[in-house]
């Protein structure tokens, strides 16, 4: 069961021969998805998150609270972010994706690097930002991620990766962040700084 819902077990693999067939391997993942969803989004990240997506991540929880100027909304974003990453790495990792899902998988990869990429381009080349391009690139980003997981995850994490996707592809936040003389403008420079790093590393 999901540790915080009475829905069935996220990414519980169905097997042909019924519920009741013992697998070490599918109690090990559900064990340490449960484990999971009661640690804090802080230590998550350390254990699960290298350390320059947690200082980018670490950097949007800021910009997003400057937005938002909300503090606990801004959490709930980040912690619903760290939550969907944490899930997709450990279905990847236990090879729960099937061929055609890996598919997605690539398709969400390049999609993820294409995005990267341009919000790199939109902060270090002057007045090319459009705040509606990057939108689009976020919101296809987040239509991979429902389609990659769609018979994984229940409807609690797909509403989850709305409010993630939603908050960070608004426009106006967008605007916020890119302004030129905007308090944000410290923040994009290390955010920017993290995903150059992670695409020298192929990470991204």
């Amino acid at each position: 069961m999901d540790s915080d819902s009475g829905e069935q077990s996220e990414g519980e693999p169905v097997t042909a021969a019924g519920p009741d067939v013992f697998s070490s391997k599918n109690l090990a993942l559900q064990a340490q998805k449960k484990i999971l969803s009661k640690i804090a989004s802080k230590t998550m990240a350390n254990m699960l998150i290298d350390d320059t997506s947690s200082e980018i991540f670490d950097e949007l929880y800021k910009v997003t609270k400057e937005h938002t100027h909300n503090k606990k909304e801004a959490h709930k974003i980040m912690k619903d972010l760290i939550k969907v990453a944490v899930k997709i790495g450990i279905l990847y990792r236990h090879n729960q994706f099937s061929q055609e899902e890996v598919v997605i998988v690539e398709k969400l990869r390049k999609k993820l690097n294409q995005t990267a990429m341009t919000i790199v381009s939109f902060y270090e080349v002057e007045y090319t930002f459009d705040r509606n391009v990057l939108s689009k690139l976020l919101h296809e980003c987040k239509d991979l991620v429902h389609e990659l997981v769609q018979r994984h995850l229940t409807p609690r994490t797909h509403g989850r990766i709305n409010h993630v996707f939603n908050h960070f592809a608004d426009v106006e936040f967008l605007s916020t962040l890119y302004s030129l003389d905007g308090d944000c403008r410290p923040n994009l420079k290390r955010i920017c700084e993290g995903i150059n790093k992670l695409l020298d590393e192929k990470v991204l």
